[in-house]
């Protein structure tokens, strides 16, 4: 029998398919690849956020343990309520001259070692502003006692109230949104763990 002649079209296609199905498995592969290195850029980046934190070169901040007070009402100008987008009450902020008083109702529990309370609103919000007076004190700009200072008010590692002192009126609007993301993040997080 005599032997079929071989369709040159048909040989070109069946290598274009053949070179399309490899493509499309490289691209599959290079995307499950895209995934893995963009897991292992967040775990990075979560160890970095924990870890990378220069420590303050002044003596870190007393804690102090103390009896919970509610604020006089004359002291304190403005109370704002601090909530989640739900609405939950996670604290109620209190504004006085240059005084800023974060007390937590009894019903949280937020724990000083849950992230971002150390991490974030410690290192990276109040230790920052408190090294950017210390250059101001070191410049003549401020004088030591108008220093931004704070205490943590705590029962065991639960965190009660918060006091910063020296806050400047540019300040309030960057510590009002600072504190309230991190204690919403502690509450999502508290959530998450009692379910």
């Amino acid at each position: 029998m005599p032997e079929q002649p071989v369709n040159p079209d048909a040989e070109k296609i069946k290598k274009i398919l053949e070179l399309k199905r490899k493509i499309e498995e490289k691209i599959a592969a290079t995307r499950e690849e895209l995934k893995e290195l963009q897991m292992l850029l967040e775990l990075l980046d979560a160890a970095l956020l924990t870890k990378s934190f220069k420590k303050p070169e002044v003596p870190p901040p007393k804690v102090e343990e103390e009896t919970l007070t509610s604020p006089p009402a004359m002291e304190y100008e403005t109370v704002i309520p601090l909530k989640t987008v739900s609405d939950e009450l996670l604290a109620n902020l209190y504004l006085g001259d240059k005084t800023m008083h974060v007390i937590i109702p009894p019903d949280k529990k937020f724990d000083i070692n849950t992230p971002p309370f150390k991490a974030f609103l410690i290192e990276r919000v109040l230790v920052k502003m408190q090294e950017k007076d210390q250059e101001a004190v070191r410049n003549g700009e401020l004088s030591p006692d108008e220093m931004l200072s704070y205490n943590i008010i705590r029962e065991n590692n639960v965190v009660r109230e918060l006091i910063i002192r020296n806050v400047s009126p540019q300040r309030v609007r960057e510590l009002k949104s600072s504190i309230r993301w991190t204690l919403e993040k502690m509450y999502e997080k508290a959530s998450v763990e009692t379910r």
